[in-house]
């Protein structure tokens, strides 16, 4: 995302355009359609909400930065693994254990490491309107929680495919009209940014993304959300081998993240 020059908006169209396209071609070869026919109204509206909330979980954080402080919109959208096991404690009767607890807790630890010396510093770029660039992170939070949670419910039911043309779907269209809305620019774009698009589809999209959908049936949403505090580390890592960005990691980021992995490997174990 660092490397393209596109409106956000219209990064996260032509990502999810990209994915929904190869996902048509697995959900018509397993005709996992068919499993839509068991859904209940209630399955279809949840389903549907879930992709819904993550159009604005993509649209809440990235205006946030421009709101706030890098640090402070990272840090308060990674305050969702815990909104996450309290959602799954009271809507799916599954808690997390004390182990779990605390594996959940050392993550976000180390994720609050990691943006430590940016929080120290904030004051001075605190952004145009950062009570608002709060409180759009902090959406993002709850709305990406409770995507993770929907899909833990649905994915007892639902095969990969099928649930996640559903859900990927309702977030296209939802995107869609929020980048009317903002009258963000979607088309022509060149073929640079297209292959950018495309590479995020592959990767982060259908790699990432959906193979955090696919452990969702395996896993409690509280276990696979707190993998996302390791997007940071992920993310720090690449930064430093890319030529074009070249980005060296400080030694809060080396240190908060080997907390954040740590969190990640109890939590999971756990599970």
């Amino acid at each position: 995302m660092r490397l393209s020059h596109a409106h956000p908006l219209a990064i996260a169209v032509w990502r999810l355009g990209f994915s929904l396209g190869i996902i048509a071609i697995f959900l018509i070869a397993t005709k996992g359609w068919r499993q839509w026919r068991v859904l209940t109204s209630r399955d279809w509206l949840i389903a549907l909400g879930a992709g819904v909330l993550l159009a604005i979980h993509f649209w809440s954080w990235n205006a946030s930065v421009a709101l706030t402080t890098v640090a402070a919109s990272v840090l308060l959208v990674n305050t969702q693994p815990i909104i996450s096991a309290l959602l799954s404690a009271l809507w799916l009767r599954e808690p997390p254990t004390r182990a779990q607890w605390l594996g959940i807790g050392v993550a976000m630890l180390g994720a609050l490491v990691v943006v430590g010396p940016d929080l120290i510093t904030a004051n001075a770029t605190r952004g145009a309107n950062p009570l608002l660039g709060d409180a759009l992170a902090m959406i993002g939070a709850v709305t990406a929680a409770t995507y993770f949670v929907s899909g833990r419910r649905l994915r007892a039911k639902l095969d990969l495919w099928p649930y996640v043309a559903i859900v990927y779907g309702a977030c296209f269209v939802s995107l869609l009209v929020f980048a009317a809305i903002v009258n963000a620019p979607m088309a022509p774009q060149p073929p640079r940014e297209l292959a950018i698009f495309l590479g995020l589809a592959l990767g982060p999209m259908l790699l990432g993304h959906t193979g955090m959908n696919w452990a969702l049936r395996y896993l409690p949403a509280y276990a696979v959300n707190v993998t996302l505090l390791g997007e940071p580390v992920g993310a720090a890592l690449l930064a430093a081998l890319i030529p074009a960005i070249r980005e060296l990691p400080g030694t809060a980021t080396v240190v908060g993240g080997v907390l954040v992995l740590a969190g990640i490997y109890v939590t999971a174990r756990r599970s």
